[in-house]
C-alpha cells in the first residue's frame, strides 16, 4: 500500500472513524485500517489521537451497556504501542478555536486537527472530507484508498 509507506516513520494523527472501523471490523474500511493499525504496532507509524476521540468512541457502548467493547476503545487508546492519546491543552484548545474561526470546522473536528498538529504529525487518518483543510494538515481519507 504506498499511502502507508508515504507516511513510515512518520508521526500521523488519528481520527475518531478509522479507530471504529478497526474496533468494530467494518466491512469495507477494515482491510485498511488494519493495515494502518499493524504499521503502528510494528512501529512503522506512530499516531497521536485526542481525549475527545476517547468521549466520542465510548458513547455507543455506554449507551448499550457494552463493557467489553468500551474496553477495548479504552485499551487501544490508553496502553497501544506506538499510540499517544493527548489531553485537550490551553494550547490545544486555542489552536482548535483558531481553526474554527479560520476554517469553519466543528468544534470536535478542530480539537482533531489541533492535537494532531500540536503532536507534530505529518497526516490525519480520517473518512471525513470536512478535515481536508490546504496548508493545515494533509488528509488522508480513507474513502479515497479503497480498491
Amino acid at each position: 500500500m504506498e499511502w502507508l509507506r508515504s507516511i513510515s516513520g512518520q508521526t500521523v494523527g488519528l481520527d475518531t472513524a478509522p479507530l471504529i472501523y478497526f474496533i468494530e471490523k467494518h466491512p469495507l474500511y477494515f482491510p485498511v485500517v488494519e493495515a494502518f493499525f499493524h504499521a503502528v504496532a510494528q512501529g512503522d507509524v506512530q499516531a497521536v489521537a485526542s481525549t475527545l476521540t476517547l468521549t466520542e468512541v465510548l458513547v455507543h457502548p455506554y449507551r448499550y451497556g457494552d463493557r467489553a467493547l468500551a474496553q477495548k476503545y479504552a485499551d487501544i487508546l490508553l496502553r497501544a504501542r506506538n499510540l499517544r492519546t493527548i489531553a485537550v491543552s490551553p494550547e490545544i484548545a486555542a489552536s482548535a478555536a483558531q481553526l474554527r474561526a479560520l476554517h469553519g470546522l466543528r468544534t470536535p473536528d478542530a480539537i482533531q486537527l489541533a492535537t494532531a498538529l500540536e503532536a507534530q504529525a505529518s497526516a490525519i487518518l480520517t473518512n471525513d472530507e470536512g478535515l481536508e483543510k490546504p496548508g493545515v494538515l494533509r488528509a488522508i481519507v480513507l474513502k479515497r484508498l479503497l480498491p
